[in-house]
């Protein structure tokens, strides 16, 4: 038997939930996690804790085995180039556009650092609108000061 790769679980994951018809805020609140660290972690982009491994593994239906691929610390790899996809595109097109703004009020509120990708939060909403419902992402990163040598 061919062990299982993070790719394989990923495919299972969206199998599973494509034929329970449940959403990733569904998923998410079975294993007790925010739908964005949710899907970012079945995705691949995240290791998941035991205990959420072995939820979400249960929820779906997934063999034991997944849920120790799910512990594994990623290889967080993707395409440089610009994607394709409209949606993707689009928040490309927004770091492009207002990347060097918030770099600079970053830098003017806190000094001379980065957001944390790691100790990191992300909630997407929809919040209605007379012009059209919107779409609402916020991220709340720790600030990382750059270290002098």
């Amino acid at each position: 038997m061919t062990a299982l790769t993070r790719e394989d679980v990923t495919s299972m994951i969206l199998s599973a939930k494509r034929q329970a018809g449940l959403t990733w805020e569904g998923i998410a609140e079975a294993i007790g996690m925010s739908p964005v660290w949710t899907h970012s972690a079945a995705m691949g982009m995240n290791a998941m804790p035991e205990d959420k491994a072995k939820a979400i593994t249960e929820t779906l239906g997934l063999p034991q085995e997944a849920a120790l691929v799910l512990q594994e610390s990623p290889t967080k790899i993707w395409s440089q180039t610009v994607p394709t996809d409209p949606c993707i595109y689009r928040l490309y097109e927004i770091v492009g556009v207002y990347g060097p703004t918030i770099k600079a009020l970053i830098h003017e509120k806190f000094g001379d650092g980065i957001m944390s990708a790691i100790d990191f939060d992300m909630s997407v909403t929809r919040v209605e609108n007379p012009k059209g419902d919107r779409v609402k992402i916020e991220m709340s990163g720790k600030y990382l000061g750059y270290n002098a040598w």
